[in-house]
């Protein structure tokens, strides 16, 4: 029986979009046929608990380093190995390429036959810097298949590779459980709760952190509010930048008409989307380009939930994005695009309609996390 080795620092109860990615793709795997190691979400004894029970409740196996970090040291490259010879595994993938698919040769030569490593932002940010350039390309080269979220990171990466390993590289990108999103998820519920029931609702369901863009929005509300004045900016989600996002509010004059939820379980984010006429999160490009959106799933969940969005143009955004179609992109530092574009929704609810359906259609085609599962398989 042919068994695959996730091999990976970024696995739930670890919080964060690369752990949901690879939880939600090895769940659609045969339980039989894959083994998890994995590094411990974070020391002491209510991390281990939590690490423990998470374990427990998964239908495969999870085997957990003691290091809150794996990194391709002699010490984890051996247990790697010893672990591919230990269950039988045929196939080795990396949750992150960078920098754990350099331990692919010696799980090569331990007995791995197909060895893939599956991309995320960072890495195109790792394809600018020399040093980390040649790991990437070492990285490349010892493994059968690079993944990559969109055409961004496609072209920043393919470009540190050889030319040879650039051609093996296939798209796998994060799915969208269009059974969990989906238009009815219970907005009205969550309006009702936060007293904004009747009002246009421009959301915006991020960790709150300078890229994310919510100061763009935060100053786009007054010339929102100009032409819809009783709009409310609905701003879900936690972050170190919440302090810095609610003094700008003050400083700018629409406290009033924003709402700061802070974090929210996941479990409830479906609805979150949901009490939204349009979601917004007018992302940038920072640090001369090594803090970029690696794709922004977002868009696609608010799209199955059958919103029209309006991202930014940093990095990978805009391939989470019809543009003209499912929504627009616009630039992530420009507050008037963003409130243009925001306004036009607002005042038409056939375009936003239209938007809507054709992103939950979207959704539908390409999106789902079964066939994205089914890419994965093929690929191992």
């Amino acid at each position: 029986m042919h068994k695959t080795l996730i091999v990976t620092n970024d696995f739930p109860p670890r919080p964060g979009g690369i752990q949901a990615f690879l939880h939600n793709m090895a769940l659609r795997l045969d339980p039989e046929r894959i083994v998890v190691y994995a590094s411990t979400w974070k020391r002491g004894r209510e991390g281990t608990e939590a690490t423990a029970l998470f374990d427990a409740e998964q239908p495969f196996t999870v085997v957990r380093d003691p290091t809150t970090m794996l990194l391709p040291t002699p010490r984890v490259t051996k247990r790697a190995a010893g672990l591919l010879r230990e269950h039988g595994c045929e196939s080795v993938w990396f949750g992150a390429a960078a920098p754990l698919g350099l331990m692919a040769p010696a799980l090569r030569r331990a007995g791995a036959r197909r060895i893939v490593a599956t991309t995320h932002g960072h890495e195109a940010g790792w394809a600018q810097l020399p040093g980390s350039r040649a790991l990437l390309r070492r990285i490349g080269e010892g493994t059968d298949t690079i993944t990559y979220l969109g055409e961004y990171t496609r072209s920043r990466i393919a470009a540190a590779l050889t030319p040879g390993a650039a051609g093996r590289m296939v798209q796998l990108p994060p799915g969208v459980d269009e059974k969990t999103f989906h238009p009815g998820s219970g907005g009205g519920a969550v309006r009702e709760r936060l007293g904004l029931a009747g009002r246009p609702v421009v959301v915006c369901v991020s960790r709150l952190v300078p890229r994310k863009g919510q100061d763009t929005l935060i100053r786009a509300m007054p010339a929102i509010l100009a032409r819809v004045p009783d709009a409310v900016l609905l701003i879900v989600g936690g972050g170190p930048y919440e302090k810095d996002l609610r003094r700008l509010a003050d400083v700018t004059g629409v406290a009033g008409s924003v709402r700061f939820t802070g974090a929210v379980p996941w479990e409830e984010l479906p609805a979150h989307y949901g009490a939204g006429d349009v979601f917004a999160m007018p992302c940038r490009t920072r640090r001369g380009g090594l803090d970029v959106e690696g794709l922004g799933i977002v868009y696609l969940e608010a799209s199955a939930t059958g919103l029209p969005v309006v991202a930014g143009d940093s990095g990978g955004a805009p391939d989470a994005v019809l543009d003209g179609e499912t929504g627009w992109v616009v630039r992530g530092d420009a507050p008037a695009e963003s409130a243009d574009r925001i306004v036009t929704l607002l005042e038409d609810p056939e375009l936003r309609r239209r938007m809507g359906e054709r992103g939950r259609a979207w959704v539908e085609e390409k999106w789902r996390w079964d066939l994205l599962a089914e890419e994965l398989r093929r690929l191992l």
